[in-house]
């Protein structure tokens, strides 16, 4: 009976994931939005997924307490297609917002590391993702607005930063191999 819950939640997620790649390849091979058009925004439910230019996943580096706790959030884009990404936290109930560090690595991916604690006051975040070219406004006209309501409930943790790494990549590496391919023209 237990394995037969865990097919079922592995099935489901598979057709979030599989949906989700479906409409990013629709949005993202679409023509360029207008300026002032509203961005297209997808809830991001799932620990881990990827779109025909984007793949991302999340994890939890454990700390030696809860105040030392980090959620990491890895973020793998096409320059040629997201030349810029930023990230918010938001309060849905009081509005306050406040602007999540984004680095780039040596390796081109973009990471996201806050306090797990961090998602107590500001527990919606928003990820926007810009075209080349877009304003440099952190929040003006993304092609793309990923949001997620909280931390995810899937997202594993791991004990060393070596160990979360290695699980983010190969979570990535996963979520595009379920990718379909685009649309022929």
């Amino acid at each position: 009976m237990k394995r037969r819950g865990w097919l079922h939640a592995a099935a489901l997620a598979a057709l979030h994931a599989a949906a989700l790649a479906a409409a990013m390849v629709a949005g993202l091979g679409a023509a360029p939005r207008q300026a002032g058009a509203a961005p297209r925004e997808v809830h991001g439910a799932h620990d881990a997924w990827a779109g025909p230019s984007l793949a991302l996943a999340w994890g939890v580096l454990r700390g030696r307490d809860e105040a030392t706790t980090r959620v990491v959030i890895r973020i793998e884009a096409d320059p040629q297609r997201h030349a810029r990404v930023t990230a918010t936290g938001r309060d849905p109930f009081g509005g306050g917002t406040v602007t999540l560090p984004v680095q780039r690595g040596a390796d081109g991916a973009l990471t996201i590391d806050v306090p797990r604690s961090h998602f107590a006051d500001h527990p919606r975040t928003e990820l926007r993702f810009h075209a080349p070219g877009a304003s440099g406004a952190a929040d003006a006209d993304p092609a793309l607005l990923v949001y997620f309501q909280g931390v995810p409930d899937t997202t594993p943790e791991s004990t060393s930063m070596a160990q979360l790494e290695a699980d983010l990549r190969a979570r990535i590496a996963r979520a595009r191999a379920q990718v379909p391919p685009p649309p022929a023209r």
